[in-house]
């Protein structure tokens, strides 16, 4: 067996990290969306410009910061996050379904997996010193948030 062969069987692949996914991750975002999701959460990390994890996200939230929150789709029990949806619509942020908890977490700049990540709105961010260069990122992957309507579940 090649090295290439073992890192195929090693890496799951998108459609193979859809099969763990819960029944609450709606909208999911497609495998393009996904690598842009990642891609800006690693860049709003090193901007220092991001919540992860439930605790620190809940409490941006009530602190009334907005941004985009994107959320992992593998997330077990449920009850961990299934309260955040329904948070995050009355507050009016939009939100994304990722696949991968572990994914999320590399793309945070953290070993750990993260649940949920919270990307700070970077016109509006305090503190944050460095120029953010991921805002067409965030644009686009905002627009695509808000596309979705609840109402049509």
């Amino acid at each position: 067996m090649s090295d290439s062969e073992s890192k195929k069987s090693d890496s799951k692949t998108y459609e193979d990290r859809i099969q763990a996914i819960n029944a609450i991750s709606t909208p999911l975002a497609s495998k393009k969306s996904t690598k842009k999701a990642h891609k800006l959460v690693k860049k709003a990390s090193s901007a220092k410009i991001i919540r992860r994890g439930v605790k620190e996200v809940i409490k941006g939230i009530r602190k009334n910061e907005k941004g985009l929150c994107i959320l992992a789709g593998d997330i077990y029990p449920i009850d961990v996050i299934s309260h955040l949806p329904i948070l995050l619509e009355e507050k009016g942020i939009p939100y994304l379904f990722v696949p991968s908890k572990q994914e999320l977490g590399a793309a945070a700049c953290t070993k750990r997996p993260t649940s949920v990540v919270l990307v700070r709105d970077p016109k509006k961010a305090t503190g944050s010193k460095k120029s953010f260069d991921g805002e067409d990122l965030y644009n686009t992957l905002v627009d695509e948030a808000k596309a979705f309507d609840p109402s049509t579940l």
